[in-house]
C-alpha cells in the first residue's frame, strides 16, 4: 500500500448543485482500509434512506452546515466540526436540516465497495435506472434498506 493523495480537481463527481457526492477514495484505492466520499446536501434535502451496514462502520464529520442523522431511534442534529461515529448494524439516514444545507465527509472502516453504489443512485435519480436495481444489491454494497417510524416522523415535520 503506498499513499495515497486525492485531488479535488481529479475526484469524480456525482449529481448537481445543491446537492452532490464527490468520490474521494473507495476500497480498491486504500488496501480495503476505507472509503471515503464527501455529500453536499440542499437546505432540507433528504440524503440517505434508513439503511446499515453489517461489516463497516461509519464516520460522519461536518464540514459545513448541519445534518440530521437517524441514530437507532434517534434523530440527532450534527453540525459544523462535529464528527458521528455510526457502529456496523445500527440503523441510520441522514438529510440537511430545514435549517441549512450540508457540507459532510463520509468514512466507512473497514472499506467497502461504495463508488459503483454512489454511481447507481446517481443514475436512479437520472431516470436511467430502476430504484429495484438498488434493493438487489443490499448484499454486494452491504447496504442494507429498513424502514423507520421515526425517521419518517421527522422528515415529515
Amino acid at each position: 500500500m503506498t499513499t495515497l493523495l486525492v485531488r479535488h480537481d481529479e475526484a469524480e463527481q456525482l449529481g448537481s448543485t445543491p446537492d452532490t457526492m464527490t468520490l474521494l477514495a473507495d476500497v480498491s484505492q486504500t488496501d480495503g482500509h476505507l472509503s471515503t466520499n464527501r455529500a453536499c446536501l440542499g437546505r432540507g434535502r433528504d440524503g440517505a434512506t434508513p439503511h446499515f451496514h453489517t461489516s463497516s462502520a461509519e464516520m460522519f464529520f461536518m464540514l459545513d452546515g448541519e445534518l440530521d442523522v437517524l441514530n437507532g431511534d434517534d434523530i440527532v442534529t450534527v453540525r459544523t466540526g462535529d464528527m458521528l461515529f455510526v457502529p456496523p448494524h445500527t440503523t441510520h439516514a441522514f438529510g440537511a436540516t430545514a435549517r441549512s444545507g450540508a457540507d459532510v465527509l463520509i468514512v466507512f472502516t473497514p472499506g467497502v465497495e461504495r463508488f459503483e453504489y454512489f454511481r447507481m443512485i446517481d443514475r436512479i435519480r437520472r431516470g436511467e435506472a430502476s430504484p429495484a436495481e438498488i434493493l438487489a444489491t443490499q448484499e454486494r454494497f452491504d447496504n442494507h434498506f429498513v424502514d423507520s417510524a421515526a425517521w419518517r416522523a421527522a422528515r415529515a415535520a
